[in-house]
């Protein structure tokens, strides 16, 4: 709440949520925004604030959290990052094995991984400190595709193959969404395959592949929401074109159908 003698003008049309702006500058996530709100510690043109949800316009209005100006929203950035197998996807591990926190020493920005990749899987990783976005690839219902390229031991037939795109595959106590399935290369006992995915549960690939009797020696990814690793070197990082933003701001539209990869 605001006193209603000092009510300043927020700027109602082409507002934005307060807890939205103080989020995009960088000082918290949305919901922690939220609670700076709630605890009173959040004053805009010099009333105090209590009930998140307010609409203000930014260019307008004075924002302070605990006296102190609100910086101007933070510059978003996105990145291509070719992880290497042995290292953990997170900032920081109690138990003080190898992160992917190392090769960030040489970003200037603070950026966060979109998802995970095991510690032995290396491949394509997203980088980006645009969180919102990140919620959006990584919910469910986004159904965001993800290719890997994997060597399985043994050797799978079109029946093993089809198991895989049929969508009666169980993991656990449900079926796994259909993948698509494809041999890509074959050597002795021993079989590449192409698997492309729409959802993203716990070791998905290796429990697929151990499911039709062919367990996983080797896993890469390849592709992320439409994005290609290509010749990205291994532990390189580069940032993503204008294109490729749009790209995968596209892969998880609200506008774009479940049914579709």
């Amino acid at each position: 709440m605001f006193e209603k003698d000092k009510l300043p003008n927020f700027g109602l049309e082409g507002s934005e949520r307060l807890q939205k702006i103080i989020s995009g500058a960088g000082l918290s996530s949305r919901r922690g925004a939220e609670r700076l709100i709630s605890q009173g510690r959040v004053a805009v043109n010099g009333c105090l604030v209590t009930q998140p949800g307010l609409k203000i316009d930014p260019k307008l209005a004075e924002i302070t959290v605990d006296g102190c100006p609100l910086a101007p929203p933070q510059k978003l950035y996105y990145f291509m990052f070719h992880k290497p197998a042995g290292f953990l996807t997170t900032l920081a591990d109690p138990q003080g094995r190898p992160t992917i926190k190392s090769f960030f020493d040489r970003l200037a920005v603070r950026v966060f991984p979109v998802g995970r990749l095991d510690m032995d899987v290396e491949g394509l990783l997203i980088l980006t400190n645009d969180g919102p976005l990140a919620k959006r690839l990584m919910h469910p219902s986004s159904q965001v595709p993800k290719t890997y390229r994997v060597k399985v031991k043994g050797q799978p037939d079109e029946a093993d193959l089809e198991k895989l795109r049929s969508g009666r595959l169980f993991l656990g106590d449900r079926v796994a969404a259909p993948a698509g399935a494809e041999l890509i290369k074959t050597a002795q006992d021993r079989v590449w395959l192409a698997l492309t995915l729409i959802e993203g549960r716990y070791h998905q690939v290796k429990r697929m592949c151990s499911a039709i009797g062919h367990p996983v020696l080797k896993l890469k990814r390849i592709s992320y929401a439409g994005l290609t690793l290509g010749n990205l070197r291994r532990e390189a990082i580069r940032s993503l074109t204008l294109a490729e933003i749009k790209i995968l701001k596209a892969a998880c539209s609200p506008k774009k159908r479940l049914s579709d990869p």
